[in-house]
């Protein structure tokens, strides 16, 4: 696997907003809207290509922040949020290891902060991959659609 990270295309966002990922993944499946589009493109988001075809996306910023996690103080800015995913037929077969190091190499050259990310408790398969990354989990929190951990990463 040879991942190249690239700016966001309208093709690329076209692509991910098609994903669909089974249950409980599910949870993960983004509606097409113009909103959707907008965030996509704003500049936080970064397309992982793998010989040319899209394999994944990951986001920096607020873009990577579960919103009802602000309000609780969850988010302050000594770190950097970090959010990917993965193209959903790649996704429980043992290569996420290799491409979360290549999203976090590639984070960690971008900032001097340590990185932060937040992921759903049900998706324990993350979570045991963010863990064996490096991640530690910070805190906790519920919006009305799902239990959340914010986990964080030393800068090393």
């Amino acid at each position: 696997m040879t991942f190249q990270a690239v700016p966001m295309t309208v093709d690329q966002a076209t692509a991910i907003l098609k994903w669909t990922y089974p249950p409980p993944y599910d949870f993960y499946n983004m509606e097409t809207s113009e909103e959707a589009y907008a965030e996509l493109l704003d500049g936080s988001y970064q397309a992982v290509i793998d010989q040319a075809q899209l394999v994944g996306f990951f986001c920096t910023g607020r873009s990577a922040q579960v919103p009802a996690g602000r309000p609780l103080g969850l988010y302050a800015d000594d770190h950097l949020d970090i959010g990917l995913g993965r193209h959903p037929e790649l996704t429980g077969q043992g290569t996420g290891f290799t491409f979360c190091s290549f999203v976090l190499y590639t984070a960690k050259s971008q900032t001097s902060l340590p990185l932060r990310l937040t992921v759903a408790s049900f998706n324990e398969r993350a979570i045991h991959l963010y863990e064996q990354l490096g991640f530690r989990q910070q805190s906790t929190f519920s919006s009305a659609h799902a239990t959340f951990l914010v986990m964080t990463h030393s800068h090393t």
